[in-house]
Parts: structure tokens; sequence; C-alpha cells
């Protein structure tokens, strides 16, 4: 079964879309998919759990000891001197307490090991000093130090991981730490993606002289398999209208969300959006965001009755492609996954020059970030807007290896910075708000 939509779902009539509006009407009226399995824990990473986890017992499962040391009974101590204990045993991890912590005892205990009857508190064995079978300790240590209680970091049968986490490392880990052997998780969201255009070329095919390899197919692939997506390939489609309505109907009958690039800006050869129509509903296809303002967004009879996909279709151009998949796909493929909303992380930095825009629309702006003079992190220009804003003339443009740092389609970013519809631009030293590129696994100053 595919995703439940309508074809009203996103019904909005204005000329541009605000971001928050789709946001609103992915959240309120996209229904995710219902069919869950059950899968082992080495293949639940990235997947989206389909209800709550109950922890089956507390972790830890007893009360343990926090360090290498001693085990002794608080009461014993001397709050205003040294006092010295027999050491009656010794205890390490895996190992069960037999013994107990009689009057004036104390026992050698190792981290990880339960904690003796009687033991309320474990000395650091760097804090005492040990003599011919006696432990001297010090004065001052609080009842209950070095400790660690039987549940103090999950009680038995509490939510342990909540319904719509999509699994990371850690969570897994935490199942594992409970006992658990497999998860209930939904189905992975189905995608069928191919890109559009009579100018586009698979790499390593002949390129005509008019013609472009196609990075997007690429680009929006590895971003959907980070979301868990399963992604099947349609390859790449020619601006033929009839050939188009096929491909769309026909990925909708079996996916949950049927992905293009090009062709659905206002030019005559520019055929997706007018397939959509055909074949389903298109619901709107502006969106008030610069790069990428034509994104259209539909909704396609799917496979079986009442069933439909949704449909996305994003700007050809890979710099607008992938600023409108973290902004539109990533949100609804969430919702569709019946994933918890995850907002994009903004970080505050400094910028490091100036920016001009019109109003009405949020814009984003590529960024590098830097060490500033201070020492205070600062987000510059990529060497891409540099050049385009200084108009170098083709002639003075080196070609890439000859000296020339070479930055395609944005490639060499740390991230975003969001310019708001109601600013006219950016000015240096103003602070604002970088998000980090989602398609990098990590985010450093160079």
């Amino acid at each position: 079964m595919m995703a439940q939509l309508t074809d009203d779902c996103f019904a909005f009539s204005g000329p541009l879309l605000p971001i928050a509006d789709m946001e609103r009407l992915i959240a309120e009226r996209v229904r995710p998919v219902t069919e869950s399995e059950t899968v082992g824990l080495a293949a639940a990473r990235g997947r989206v759990l389909a209800a709550d986890v109950i922890a089956p017992l507390d972790l830890p499962p007893f009360d343990n000891s926090a360090v290498d040391g001693y085990a002794v009974r608080h009461h014993d101590l001397d709050p205003k001197g040294e006092t010295r204990l027999a050491v009656a045993g010794r205890l390490t991890a895996g190992r069960s307490a037999s013994a107990s912590v009689g009057e004036g005892q104390a026992i050698r205990i190792f981290t990880g090991a339960p904690m003796p009857a009687n033991a309320d508190t474990v000395f650091m064995q760097e804090d005492v000093r040990v003599e011919r079978g006696a432990v001297l300790v010090p004065p001052g240590l609080k009842p209950g130090a070095n400790r660690r209680l039987a549940g103090e970091d999950v009680r038995k049968d509490s939510v342990v991981l909540p319904a719509g986490r999509r699994l990371a490392v850690q969570d897994v880990a935490l199942a594992a730490a409970v006992g658990l052997t497999e998860l209930t998780v939904r189905r992975r969201v189905r995608v069928a993606l191919f890109s559009t255009g009579d100018e586009i070329v698979e790499p390593g095919s002949p390129r005509p002289a008019a013609a472009l390899y196609d990075a997007n197919r690429f680009l929006l692939d590895g971003m959907l398999q980070r979301l868990g997506a399963e992604v099947t390939d349609l390859g790449i489609l020619k601006d033929d209208p009839a050939a188009l309505e096929t491909a769309i109907a026909k990925a909708a009958r079996d996916h949950d969300l049927v992905l293009t690039s090009g062709g659905v800006s206002t030019g005559e050869a520019d055929h997706v959006r007018d397939a959509v129509e055909k074949v389903g509903k298109l619901v709107f296809w502006r969106v008030a965001i610069k790069p990428g303002r034509p994104v259209a967004m539909g909704v396609v009879p799917g496979g079986s009755a009442g069933a439909a996909a949704a449909f996305v279709g994003l700007p050809g151009n890979p710099v607008a492609a992938f600023v409108t998949f973290a902004r539109v796909v990533r949100p609804l493929f969430l919702r569709l996954a019946g994933a918890s909303a995850e907002p994009l992380i903004a970080l505050p930095v400094r910028l490091a020059f100036r920016y001009k825009k019109k109003t009405g629309r949020r814009e984003y702006v590529r960024v590098a970030l830097r060490p500033g003079a201070d020492g205070m992190i600062e987000a510059g220009e990529t060497s891409t807007r540099r050049r385009r804003r200084h108009h170098l003339a083709d002639r003075d443009r080196r070609p890439c290896g000859a000296g020339r740092r070479c930055d395609d389609a944005g490639a060499r970013r740390d991230g975003w910075v969001s310019v708001l519809c109601d600013t006219d631009g950016l000015r240096r030293p103003q602070w604002l708000f970088m998000h980090p590129d989602i398609a990098r696994p990590s985010v450093r100053p160079r």
C-alpha cells in the first residue's frame, strides 16, 4: 500500500508558497506509510520505529561500582580523620557479590562489579593507602559516592525509544543494552527517481557539444539513501510529454514518492509540470525560496484504490536541487516515513561578506567557514560566489588544475546562511544562523 494522500492535501492558491506554510501543510495533511516489519539490530540503523520500545529491565540492572577502588559502609567512617578498614575480599566485573561487607571492613572492587551487600560507597583507589591487608581511607567522601544505582539510566517498563525515532547508532546500542535483538520499524519509503531533459546525458557516455552530464540523480540518490529510502533509479527521461506522463504514472503505482529534477519552470520545453497535471494533480509549483523557486509538488494516483504517491519536481540547477531537497523533500520524506520532525540545525556564525537580495522570499547563500582575525569562526564566501560577484571574464578563468580552485555546484562549502523574507540583504559583521551542509558528515573550519 502506498502513502495515503488526497488531491487537496497541499491546496494552495497563492503565487509563492512560504516555506513555513509548506512545512505546516506537510505535517498536517501527509500521512505516513502504515506497514511495518521486524528487523535485527544490525539492520535497524536509519530505520524509523513503528512503536514505542519498552525497557524489559533496569539499566544498569544492579547497583555497581563506577570506579576501581574499595567498597565500604559509610557509617563505619570517621568523619574527622582517616579510617582503617580490613580488606575482606576482591570483586571484579562479571562476578556475583557473594560476600557482604561487615563492620570495619572494605571490599576491593573494580569498575562495573556489583556492589556487595551492606556497602553503599566506593573510594577511588588513588585516594587511599594500602597497608598489610588493610586500607586507610580519608574523611570527607559523601554517602553513595562512586556507586551507580540500578535503573539510574533506564527504568524497567519505561519508554526507552519512542515511536517515530529515526534510529541512530546510539539508539541501536541502547536497544542492545536492554537485551533486545530486534525492533519493529516502518517499512522503507519507496522513491522513484529520474532526471529530465534533452540536454542531460549519463556520465561516461559520449557528450554532445550542447549537453551536460547528469549530476542531480547522484546528488539526490545519495541524500535519499542517507534518509533511509528504498530508491529506484529510473535514469534520464527526454523532453517527450507522452513519455513523461507514462513514466510518472507508472512510477506512482508502486512508489510512495516520485522525485524528478528539471522541467518544472515556465519554459516551452519544461514538460514535467504539464505531465503531472495530466496524470494527477499539481497542487503548487512555486515556493518562496532562492535558489529553487520553481518546485512542483503534486499527487499522482497509485496502484490500488485510494492510494496515491506524492510527486516533487525539483529545479534542474544542482545548487537549487540541493537547497530544495533540504527544505522541501526532506520534511516530506520524514513525514512519509513516520519519523518525528527533525528541524535543520542552525548554528550562530559571524558574517564576513555583504549580500543583497529582494524582499519577499527566503534566500540561502553558500558559505565556507574560516577563522577570523580575532580567532572567531566566520562565514565567508565560497570561491564560486566570489568569482560570480567579480564578473570574471571567460578569458581570465583558468581551467581546473591550473592554480584555480574548482567549486562546481558549491561542492566545497560548509553550509548555508538563511536570509529571511523581510530583509534586503546581509551586512558584515552581522551575526546570523548557518545550516550545516546535510550532505557532509562533519563541519569544520578550513
